[in-house]
């Protein structure tokens, strides 16, 4: 089921997420749902705190063919390495939507989670991928991409988002 992208600022976006502490029909569910979610948007990645749910769950697939999709839900996931090597990329974000700076994060990151299945599992990303996984984490602790950038650049893009939900206010 398809569910609605919470839009910056919203205080629900800068919350903590707490840890799945098992593995639920429910969870899946949720994953199944941020998936539907993220490719209808479109996006290359989800974390459940952008539909208001504030669990440590993200979804992501950076696969440019619909063909030739890989959706990847991780729970509880944690960067256990990564490069000294930046890569910039210019970010954006479903709850901040048309607005995009470039950030920069590490170029790789070595990545663990629990699967659906509740295995453990273990994964070095680089490129977009890398991106993107270090992304959403960041959303599992409250953080935003334009967080990472100078105070005029976030204040503006706020404000912005603060007229786009003014305006979906009206026309609702």
């Amino acid at each position: 089921m398809k569910r609605p992208i919470l839009i910056h600022p919203d205080p629900r976006l800068k919350k903590l997420c707490e840890p799945v502490a098992e593995i639920t029909p429910e969870i899946a569910q949720l994953a199944e749902d941020m998936l539907e979610t993220m490719y209808d948007a479109p996006g290359v990645g989800l974390a459940a705190p952008q539909i208001g749910v504030t669990k440590r769950v993200i979804v992501l697939d950076c696969s440019k063919e619909q063909d030739a999709r890989r959706p990847l839900a991780m729970v509880n996931p944690e960067v256990v390495w990564e490069s000294e090597d930046l890569s910039r990329y210019e970010e954006g974000c479903l709850s901040i939507p048309e607005q995009y700076a470039e950030v920069a994060r590490p170029a790789e990151v070595r990545v663990r989670w629990l699967g659906l299945d509740g295995a453990v599992q273990e994964e070095q990303f680089a490129g977009l991928w890398a991106t993107c996984v270090q992304h959403e984490i960041d959303h599992l602790n409250g953080k935003l991409f334009i967080d990472f950038l100078g105070p005029l650049k976030r204040q503006m893009i706020t404000r912005k988002m603060e007229k786009l939900k003014r305006e979906r206010a009206r026309q609702a």
